[in-house]
């Protein structure tokens, strides 16, 4: 297994999920649950987005066959949504609307949809694609490790960067994931045609 690893298809694996999880452009909804009173506890939000995600890596291809859906044309699919995603990142529109009801703020609105939503999901079995598992996991849990240290230091995070800080990283992050977006199309549009 260790075999297949690469420190450069591991990179790009982190910073693919990192974009789309997007831990640092969420602190400002933490920080909103936060002042409504709900508890937000990161260890328990860390497991639980771990565990879907995971879960999702390796049963989600067997979803795909049940619906006789490659994964080529998944990882095309999933690229658009990234890439409306980044543009929801760099120009301020709202093109997903979470309308789910909120009832506990650790499983709902942080775990789904926030960390392990939709983006998350197609992110991961893009990856699938390109990447060997080795280091897509490995940059899952460097991204788990990173969502838990932020979610335990919200308010330190918002004092540092400020909200100016804040707003620059998540543009800085959307155009990476745009040009993600554009990457793994561009590598699985052709394997349609095959």
């Amino acid at each position: 297994m260790f075999d297949k690893f690469s420190f450069l298809e591991l990179a790009s694996a982190f910073i693919a999920l990192f974009a789309v999880i997007d831990i640092i452009g969420s602190i400002p909804i933490i920080l909103a649950l936060k002042d409504k009173g709900k508890k937000v506890n990161a260890m328990k939000a860390t497991l639980l987005s771990f565990s879907l995600m995971f879960g999702f890596y390796y049963a989600g291809s067997l979803m795909l066959k049940l619906f006789n859906v490659d994964i080529n044309s998944f990882a095309v699919a999933g690229s658009i949504i990234l890439f409306l995603m980044s543009l929801e990142m760099i120009l301020d529109i709202e093109i997903f609307k979470d309308l789910g009801p909120i009832k506990e703020a650790t499983l709902v609105p942080l775990v789904f949809p926030l960390i392990a939503g939709a983006g998350a999901f197609t992110t991961l079995l893009s990856l699938k694609a390109q990447y060997a598992d080795i280091n897509i996991i490995i940059a899952l849990v460097l991204n788990m490790i990173w969502v838990y240290i932020v979610i335990r230091l919200t308010d330190k995070i918002q004092r540092i960067l400020g909200k100016g800080g804040i707003y620059i990283v998540r543009k800085f992050f959307g155009i990476i994931l745009l040009a993600i977006a554009v990457k793994l199309f561009t590598a699985n549009f052709a394997y349609l045609w095959q």
